[in-house]
């Protein structure tokens, strides 16, 4: 039985109008459910960033339909004025850079956006422990985020993503900043995280060598997606894309 994680129809993205109109994303079809973890790729400049925004709810499409959960959250316009509102309710973000609150210790910056969806503080840091405690930083609760390594940080931006118990998370180059070990460390666990908390994940990357753990890529082709699915290769084997 299928459960519905992300799923998009027909996205389309021009910017301009006219005869200076460029179309980026020409008619985008695409699902990954929950469980899944998919890695998005494409060169350099032939649209993974907008599409990841628009499935953000950070950037409208020009037309087409996008399901996030059960939930219809676009369909040739929002279902909701508010969109940050639909990115609080359903949406995890990862970036390159964590982007922690360096003035905050590990557990405030964790907690902060369960208390921003009017969680109260007592929620918030029960949520946030567990989820840091999870993901191995129990004893760092109370650090600073320029006492941690690179690994750990980013650690902690992921444990944030998940504070709000999202049904997708979307990772834009989590791992460009890292060396190869912690970065094979972080992607084994967007693994893990998909599976254990059923969240559908998608993530951007250039890294070839990391495809071998996603279920699924998802690979721009002339404005549209080719889904490969690459849950019949094992780990360390040569990859179809590569």
């Amino acid at each position: 039985m299928k459960h519905s994680g992300i799923r998009v129809e027909n996205l389309m993205k021009q910017f301009g109008e006219g005869d200076n109109a460029v179309s980026v994303i020409k008619g985008a079809s695409f699902e990954v459910e929950k469980g899944e973890l998919a890695a998005l790729i494409a060169p350099s400049g032939a649209g993974k960033s907008t599409l990841l925004m628009m499935i953000g709810c950070v950037l409208e499409p020009s037309s087409g339909k996008i399901w996030l959960g059960d939930t219809l959250v676009y369909d040739n316009n929002w279902s909701k004025a508010d969109t940050r509102a639909l990115r609080r309710e359903k949406i995890g973000f990862i970036f390159q850079a964590h982007y922690l609150i360096p003035f905050l210790n590990v557990l405030e910056n964790v907690s902060l956006l369960p208390l921003t969806n009017k969680q109260s503080e007592e929620q918030a840091t029960q949520i946030s422990s567990e989820f840091l405690t999870y993901l191995g930083l129990e004893e760092k609760l109370h650090a600073m985020p320029s006492d941690l390594s690179g690994g750990q940080n980013q650690r902690v931006a992921i444990a944030r993503a998940l504070a709000t118990h999202p049904e997708i998370i979307l990772a834009d180059e989590p791992t460009a900043a890292l060396d190869i070990e912690r970065a094979h460390s972080v992607v084994k666990l967007l693994r893990d995280i998909a599976k254990s908390q059923k969240v559908a994940i998608i993530m951007v990357t250039h890294d070839e060598r990391l495809l071998t753990y996603c279920d699924k890529i998802l690979k721009i082709v002339a404005g549209k997606i080719e889904t490969i699915d690459n849950r019949d290769f094992e780990e360390g084997q040569n990859n179809p894309v590569i």
